[in-house]
């Protein structure tokens, strides 16, 4: 298994080592020989900061590989899934006890828990955005 993620994407925008990256990301069944008759496969365009540290040379509309570390891609589950889930189920057993088991009261304080989760997570976007960083790569690897 490779360590790290790859895309093909054309250049969207180029800001000194800063490009916009549009790429298409599919499902994993897009790649099924019988995908026009399901309505299962699906695909959406994304743009994609990427940083151009190795200073190769593209323009607007051309076409890169861009790549990150597999490991990114995990930690993104984490935070994105993982962590949420623990904090909803911690909340939600703190909840029943302090309630004496009133099970809507505790499900409706443990999604509330989940606010402050995510705006932790939206105040923190700037550090995110430094640490899953994908990056230029030949078009030839």
């Amino acid at each position: 298994m490779t360590d790290k993620i790859k895309h093909l994407g054309i250049v969207e925008s180029i800001n000194g080592s800063y490009l916009k990256v549009r790429i298409v990301q599919t499902s994993a069944c897009s790649a099924c020989s019988i995908k026009g008759h399901c309505s299962a496969a699906e695909s959406k365009e994304k743009l994609i900061d990427v940083y151009n540290k190795s200073g190769l040379a593209c323009q607007v509309g051309s076409q890169v590989m861009i790549s990150g570390a597999t490991s990114l891609g995990m930690r993104a589950v984490m935070w994105a899934f993982v962590f949420p889930f623990v904090v909803l189920l911690v909340s939600l057993f703190v909840a029943m006890y302090f309630t004496g088991g009133d099970e809507v009261v505790s499900s409706i304080a443990s999604l509330c828990m989940l606010i402050p989760y995510y705006l932790i997570l939206f105040f923190c976007r700037e550090k995110f955005r430094r640490t899953f960083v994908f990056v230029l790569e030949s078009i030839n690897n």
